[in-house]
């Protein structure tokens, strides 16, 4: 009878380790599968961009030019200027949007900009709108630089402001970190880009598998004009503590605006971010 209970209890342990390797064999297999996906898959993940027909017209209300600029055999940057009257023109601001859809999707923050009389002109990205080309990092910094050129065609660096949100926070520090502005704008700006991935995958080493770096803490460092920074605090696509990481890398004179319980695309509605708008562009 001993020995009998005795091949009970082994048996049922031998049950449980089974039924626990089953378990850790479905978690790792989980685990891998999603990993694999994340890797292989991160440019669909993390970029959500609308094509449009380049022969289809714009259709917006505002006074605006479109420009399309053959940038190499295979790639054309298309760019939409709205506009405001020569006679009362200030300045331009240099627009990097985020990381959906195109400028038809952003147009309708130009007028926070135009009714301060100044230009906004809106670049899409390498496969966004009317763009087409290869995507990568370095290409969207190349890109951010030819708006630039072409921009001070017509304004001095001290008639320039560049304005990124969300994703193109991290464009918009690059290029500012490299060439002269009248200031810097940065609504709703990330630590760097695998710092936001992490926040969604904290399990896997996003450093090594995410491509894509955009490090915002770096180039801010190197900016020379002043910056403000919108960011509000119900934040859930880039939270705002991952945000207020880049406090640290901002000189005594920038401006770190929190605007409380503000989500990822409602800043607009606070008077406190619209009359810093205009202050920035009266000053």
């Amino acid at each position: 009878m001993v020995i009998n209970g005795i091949r009970g209890k082994n048996s049922k342990k031998t049950f449980e380790m089974k039924k626990w390797w089953r378990w850790l064999r479905i978690v790792i297999i989980i685990y891998c599968v999603v990993g694999i996906a994340l890797y292989y898959l991160q440019d669909h993940i993390l970029f959500h961009p609308v094509q449009i027909n380049p022969k289809q017209p714009y259709e917006f209300t505002a006074p605006h030019k479109e420009l399309n600029i053959p940038y190499s055999a295979s790639s054309t940057i298309n760019i939409v200027q709205f506009l405001v009257p020569d006679s009362l023109e200030k300045g331009v601001v240099l627009y990097f949007h985020g990381n959906k859809k195109n400028i038809s999707w952003y147009a309708k923050f130009s007028p926070y900009f135009t009714k301060n009389n100044y230009e906004v002109w809106m670049i899409d990205y390498p496969g966004f709108g009317k763009s087409t080309g290869l995507f990568s990092e370095q290409q969207l910094y190349d890109w951010a630089l030819t708006l630039y050129k072409l921009a001070r065609a017509t304004y001095s660096p001290d008639s320039i402001i560049i304005y990124g949100k969300s994703m193109g926070t991290g464009i918009a520090a690059q290029l500012a970190s490299i060439r002269d502005c009248r200031h810097l704008i940065l609504e709703t700006p990330y630590y760097d880009m695998p710092s936001i991935v992490d926040n969604y995958f904290p399990v896997y080493p996003v450093n090594k598998m995410i491509h894509y770096k955009f490090p915002t803490w770096k180039y801010l460092q190197n900016v020379t004009a002043p910056v403000t920074v919108f960011h509000g605090t119900s934040d859930w696509i880039i939270p705002y503590r991952n945000a207020k990481r880049l406090k640290p890398f901002l000189k005594l004179t920038d401006t770190f605006i929190t605007v409380d319980d503000a989500s990822h695309n409602d800043l607009y509605k606070f008077p406190l971010v619209t009359k810093k708008l205009d202050s920035v562009m009266h000053d």
